[in-house]
């Protein structure tokens, strides 16, 4: 069966079993105000997934009990094609979006973080269908910039709280991200594009829609491409990705609709930095994949110094031990590093209204990924005998080894969303259920000591010379919700109030011939309530006051390098009868203002969220020793977000947004007997910056673009002791396009310039990389992209 039948051979049985109960399919489909989307029908002037200009830079939310904000398909095709939804949002109150690329798609760099919350905390669904925590070497899901081609996304919403009460999520202590694909065009349409621009930078993309085929037939078919060189250091990243999607309108019985989309993605990482070796080598120190031979010299002058330091000969005869000009450490750089992901998703969902007052969503869904992470290291050389990548035997010891960490996981699940209208009630009532397994292995591949490498990180690789681990976890989610909206004073004051439960049962085993460190076993995470509650009350037609109160439990992971399992077996066994999964206690409450083209609102909260587990770094990340996991405590966050949005004459609108977070950790970490280990009660949470300030101006008239944005960020730490941090910064991008209108060969061009990092800023983007330690510098940290510019042209037939 070839993998295309075996995916949606895989998604039909959670399309049929969806029928048999009630989820959430998306927050289009919720009915309570905090769960609609943030749309609003004098705000959104161009419909998504459309090129024409007009709209709104941000709709605020109005009509929702809850702080939630949307940026759609025209403010996203204002940034370079191909940049990430994600960074389309940085703009957002309460946002801290990172990125060490220019389109925010390499995800080894790649941050997202909502009030204090990172991206592991948060939730993440595309159509409903969940993405899990989108974090590196995700266990549970997959990165929007793989799940979907981003001139496909029509909407994104963003919930800094704790998000709708039936998304599909069991990580979202801090809010929400939801994703909503663009639908099959009416007409008949053909649109293609291409970007070009700095480092060597090409990227196409091209899309068909069928048009109205007859009774409400129609669908899209599209693809996109994306290969650039690294802009420091040696290396390419390339992505293909597809995607298909199909809907038939049944008329008064509803629709149904089907998706697929494809991704191969592969990358050649950059190099993780530490404070002392961007002070002796600068941000534009990389690893050195140009120069095989030095990479040999570094690791065998390494090789012999820890021989001198054990008191046993040196391995490397006639090396020494001193390092090359410029080198202070092994970890100063090395040769290679490189992330492979390919990801098929699809999902059939139906829309159906059974009567008048009941409505039922449902969709069934299936995810095949295969991944690998590579290092060549230092750490482990290889011995005389392995394997090249052909078979062939490698006759020589070198000192350096390719080092992998190997993904395969197939999930699919099913979610639907029963929704009853009656008077001033809706009711609605919901579950989802997922069943994941995913494999994961570290293993190691022989190097060759010669002028030239034998292996390619931008390869899968086969014949390893070891196996440290090869794990098979596996995750069942079931997970619920009910909720009642009522509607009083022509809607002028609405409540909603209801609760959500997940029980999620995780298993880890060990396959056979691996003596293997990590842990195996069962846990589980049960919470069947989740309180939420809100209020809306409109003072008058332009201004709003909301608030609202929601509890979320995160779910543990199941996985050999993040969650309980990435312990040692006697590690897990002492922690397993006493962990406690996260939990978060959101208030907030604001007020939104809206006269003529201006548009406002504020809002405040409160964040108790206890639980804490914390995983502390044992060594450099290439190393890969397993993280020690415990409970640490609380961390008590308050804050306010303020967001404006002025349109001053029909061609020119601002928008701007400050965020104030104090996140601190309210205890110290303890020992097993009470001692204070690490000192952190009152420190200011990791990657948290306490000030944030965006703000864009945009400027539409008769087919002429032109965007400037502006960003700053205050200092953050990346240790728990506060002892060490990366200073803030501001950064600036900017576009300027045109589209011709006229009739001729021009009619429906575009052409569209756009500048990243317009002030050529240096500076320090994602912290964090390789994990937080309690104090000391730590090789954790990225450089930001410096200027890129690029020119980018389309067409549409």
């Amino acid at each position: 069966m070839n993998r295309l039948s075996s995916l949606l051979a895989g998604a039909a049985p959670y399309a049929v079993a969806a029928c048999a109960f009630a989820a959430p399919l998306s927050a289009q489909t919720a009915t309570d105000p905090s769960a609609t989307p943030a749309t609003d029908a004098s705000a959104t002037a161009t419909a998504p997934g459309t090129d024409g200009a007009g709209g709104d830079i941000v709709v605020l939310g109005f009509g929702q009990s809850r702080q939630v904000q949307s940026v759609s398909a025209v403010d996203l095709a204002r940034l370079t094609p191909g940049s990430s939804p994600l960074k389309a949002i940085e703009k957002l109150p309460g946002v801290n979006f990172q990125a060490s690329d220019p389109f925010g798609a390499y995800e080894w760099a790649v941050r997202i973080s909502l009030r204090g919350f990172n991206q592991n905390q948060l939730g993440f669904t595309l159509d409903g269908v969940p993405l899990g925590d989108m974090s590196y070497g995700n266990v549970n899901g997959l990165h929007i910039s793989r799940a979907i081609i981003s001139e496909n996304v029509a909407r994104t919403d963003v919930a800094q709280g704790a998000g709708a009460l039936g998304t599909a999520s069991t990580s979202n202590l801090g809010g929400t991200i939801e994703f909503f694909s663009d639908k099959p065009r009416d007409v008949m349409n053909v649109t293609g594009g291409g970007t070009y621009g700095s480092d060597n930078t090409y990227r196409a993309f091209a899309r068909i829609d069928s048009g109205d085929l007859g009774s409400g037939l129609k669908g899209y078919l599209s693809y996109g491409f994306l290969s650039t060189d690294k802009w420091k250091g040696d290396g390419v990243q390339r992505q293909h990705q597809a995607n298909g999607k199909i809907v038939k309108d049944l008329g008064s019985l509803g629709s149904l609709t089907a998706f697929l989309n494809f991704s191969d993605r592969r990358e050649q990482d950059y190099q993780d930095l530490s404070l002392d070796i961007i002070r002796r080598r600068g941000l534009g120190n990389d690893n050195i994949a140009n120069n095989y031979p030095l990479a040999l010299q570094i690791a065998k002058v390494a090789q012999n110094q820890a021989a001198v330091a054990g008191g046993t000969a040196q391995p490397w005869a006639g090396v020494g031990t001193t390092f090359p000009a410029g080198f202070g450490t092994v970890d100063d750089a090395y040769y290679d590093a490189g992330g492979l992901r390919r990801d098929y998703l699809g999902g059939v969902t139906f829309d159906a209204n059974l009567t008048p007052e009941l409505t039922l969503s449902t969709t069934g869904y299936y995810h095949d990924n295969k991944g690998q992470g590579s290092w060549i290291t230092p750490y482990s050389p290889t011995p005389a005998g392995a394997a090249n990548a052909d078979g062939t035997p490698i006759t020589a010891a070198s000192p350096l080894g390719f080092r992998t960490t190997e993904y395969a996981m197939k999930r699919g699940g099913a979610l639907s969303n029963l929704a009853y209208v009656h008077g001033a009630n809706t009711l609605e009532l919901g579950g989802w259920y997922e069943t994941n397994t995913f494999t994961q292995a570290r293993r190691f591949y022989g190097m060759t000591d010669s002028a030239t490498p034998n292996r390619d990180t931008l390869q899968f690789q086969s014949n390893p010379y070891a196996t440290q681990w090869d794990g098979k976890y596996t995750t069942d989610t079931i997970q619920y919700h009910v909720g009642d909206t009522i509607r009083l004073a022509d809607d002028r004051l609405v409540l909603n109030a209801g609760w959500k439960g997940f029980y999620v049962t995780n298993r880890a085993i060990m396959l056979p011939a691996t003596a293997s460190p990590l842990a195996v076993g069962k846990i589980s995470a049960k919470d069947w309530f989740q309180p939420q509650a809100g209020i809306l009350f409109k003072l008058a037609p332009g201004a709003e006051l909301f608030a609202d109160y929601k509890e979320n439990v995160r779910a543990y992971v199941s996985s050999a390098t993040t969650g309980p399992f990435s312990t040692t077996q006697a590690g897990f066994d002492a922690i397993r009868g006493q962990l406690k999964p996260e939990r978060s206690k959101t208030a907030e409450g604001g007020l939104r203002f809206r006269e003529g083209p201006f548009q406002a609102s504020a809002v405040g909260y409160y964040i108790d969220f206890s639980n804490r587990l914390l995983g502390f770094s044992n060594g450099a990340g290439i190393i890969g020793n397993p993280a020690t996991l415990n409970n640490v405590g609380s961390v008590h966050t308050y804050g306010a977000e303020v967001a404006v949005n002025y349109r001053i004459f029909t061609p020119l609108s601002l928008f701007a947004s400050y965020s104030y977070n104090k996140s601190k950790y309210a205890d110290d970490v303890l020992s097993a007997s009470g001692t204070v280990l690490v000192a952190t009660d009152g420190k200011m949470a990791v990657d948290s910056p306490e000030h944030m300030l965006k703000g864009e101006i945009v400027v539409e008239q008769s087919g002429f673009t032109g965007r400037v944005g502006a960003d700053y960020m205050s200092k953050r730490y990346f240790t728990y002791l506060n002892d060490q941090s990366v200073p803030g910064r501001v950064l600036v991008d900017a576009s300027i396009g045109y589209r011709f209108e006229g009739e001729g060969a021009l009619h429906g061009v575009s052409i569209l310039g756009s500048v990243t990092n317009l002030t050529d800023k240096k500076y320090i983007s994602t912290v964090g990389t390789n994990g937080f330690t309690a104090s000391g510098d730590n090789q954790t940290l990225l450089a930001g992209t410096p200027r890129q510019v690029f020119i980018s042209l389309k067409k549409g037939f």
